[in-house]
């Protein structure tokens, strides 16, 4: 379910590209999107990850690039100034499911466009898992997702996006906040873990795999 507006929301400037209309992509991408789709990615950030208090202000402008080249999505930019790309390609190969996966999709990479990275530190499994964490609890969890366990936690994607859901259900609503918030001025110290829930992330990495394996 996309989350309800938020007044507190500080909504960026969005600017859309596509650098090939001839791309069968292209009309895909047009025919299944809408400005709200960026605005609801936007909302969905400041819900999950931040509070009126602590909602960051500092992104001016979000440009959504369109063009062919293999993979799906990427972000890069400035402090206010982001750029994602999205594969026309990939665009193409959703096409079946195209306006939810569009969703999904920039709803992932607008949360990069928004989440503290312990200044470049954090491991890129967990800032992958807390981006589709959002996604997940946005309501566009693709059908291809599958809850896993594994040998690492910061595997990243959906199974770590699936483990951060079951320590926000352990261990209270806004503990995945409240980890995205240690990391705003600090290098990355897995200690966090403690801080919020009371336990290693390799103790709960391992009660989430025993947890798996009963159900």
């Amino acid at each position: 379910m996309a989350p309800s507006a938020l007044p507190s929301c500080h909504i960026p400037n969005f600017v859309l590209r596509i650098e090939d209309l001839n791309h069968q992509g292209a009309a895909i991408f047009l025919n299944n999107f809408h400005r709200d789709i960026l605005l609801s990615a936007v909302e969905a950030s400041y819900t999950w990850l931040y509070t009126p208090l602590t909602a960051p202000t500092h992104v001016e402008k979000i440009t959504l690039v369109l063009r062919s080249f293999e993979g799906v999505a990427y972000t890069f930019g400035s402090d206010t100034d982001k750029e994602i790309h999205l594969s026309l390609d990939y665009v193409v190969s959703a096409v079946s499911r195209a306006r939810d996966e569009i969703t999904g999709v920039l709803v992932h990479e607008v949360v990069h466009c928004y989440q503290y990275n312990a200044k470049d530190t954090c491991p890129a499994g967990f800032i992958e898992g807390i981006a589709d964490f959002v996604r997940l609890n946005a309501g566009y969890a693709p059908p291809h997702w599958e809850v896993s366990g594994g040998d690492r936690w910061d595997a990243g994607y959906s199974t770590t996006a699936y483990f951060l859901d079951w320590v926000e259900k352990r261990c209270g609503k806004g503990s995945v906040r409240k980890l995205n918030a240690y990391m705003k001025d600090q290098t990355y110290d897995p200690h966090i873990f403690v801080t919020v829930t009371g336990d290693t992330v390799d103790t709960l990495w391992c009660l989430y795999c025993e947890h798996l394996e009963r159900q």
